[in-house]
């Protein structure tokens, strides 16, 4: 298949992107790494009338900390800058958990942070990371900026807040705080394809050794990422026992309504969201210095 006829225009500078999207709203669509918009563009599940080219943007590409100690990434950021990254991976760890998982080398070479989570896969990695970690999207258009969190920047298959003038210039994770421990787990059919189901966690505890704050969200199995952190709140001021973090697992079994696909049937992929959920939170509680 090819993709149906397109105008094409290489944004010269920031603000002439944004102008042509205030321009063309909802007939245009951003190029930066082109890896899920191309190939929808040639089934023709995708027809923009206009392709604006932002590959040239280099401000919008980067990541670092900023006041406060947030970290923050830019959209045009590739998968491959943030996986050489060892500041921003000990910062992020959980990036360095799912970063092996997206997709093969070829494609993380080429994609770009800011449209992956623009696209908002829900069998996507990203997008639940995001969620788990509480980031902030930045979003931009000629007539101003505004943040939104990842909790409500998702809000359906394929679908984001972002509207039809308006781009993703970055996102911006909180710094992590002492004795909090990372883990993102997902089971896929092979490597690189898309997550059958997949579970990130993150959690502090105090010196005894007690979960102070639990997050949890999923990928995979509904059609946004699920933050299932609530289900997790009977770890709050527990140890974390077996017992305690089965519980949990049991919890996200019964809250999620996953669709099933050709390769998993909902029952599976429930089965196997409660198996990640225990062995993400073990492992994120073990990373916080104490033994699972």
């Amino acid at each position: 298949m090819k993709p149906a006829p397109f105008k094409y225009i290489a944004a010269s500078s920031f603000d002439h992107a944004l102008a042509l999207k205030a321009q063309y709203g909802d007939e245009a669509r951003f190029l930066a790494g082109g890896q899920s918009l191309i190939p929808a563009m040639n089934f023709r599940l995708a027809r923009p009338a206009v392709l604006i080219d932002i590959n040239g943007l280099g401000e919008l590409a980067g990541a670092g900390a900023a006041e406060g100690g947030e970290i923050r990434v830019g959209a045009l950021t590739r998968y491959h800058v943030l996986e050489r990254d060892t500041k921003f991976l000990a910062a992020c760890p959980l990036f360095a958990d799912a970063l092996p998982h997206i997709a093969h080398p070829q494609i993380r070479n080429r994609g770009t942070i800011g449209g992956n989570l623009s696209h908002a896969d829900p069998a996507s990695e990203l997008p639940a990371i995001a969620v788990a970690m509480q980031a902030r999207m930045r979003i931009k258009s000629a007539k101003g900026e505004r943040e939104v969190a990842a909790s409500e920047f998702f809000q359906g298959l394929l679908t984001t807040d972002i509207q039809s003038d308006e781009m993703l210039v970055g996102i911006a994770f909180p710094a992590p705080t002492a004795r909090t421990g990372t883990c993102f787990m997902e089971v896929a059919r092979r490597r690189g394809d898309f997550a059958l189901a997949g579970v990130a966690a993150i959690m502090t505890t105090d010196a005894q050794a007690r979960c102070l704050q639990m997050r949890l969200a999923l990928c995979g199995v509904g059609e946004t990422p699920v933050d299932a952190s609530a289900a997790a709140a009977s770890l709050i001021g527990q140890p974390c026992t077996g017992e305690a973090i089965e519980a949990v697992a049991a919890e996200v079994r019964g809250m999620i309504d996953p669709s099933g696909n050709v390769h998993a049937s909902p029952d599976y992929q429930r089965h196997i969201a409660g198996v990640l959920t225990q062995r993400a939170i073990g492992a994120a509680y073990s990373r916080t210095g104490h033994a699972a």
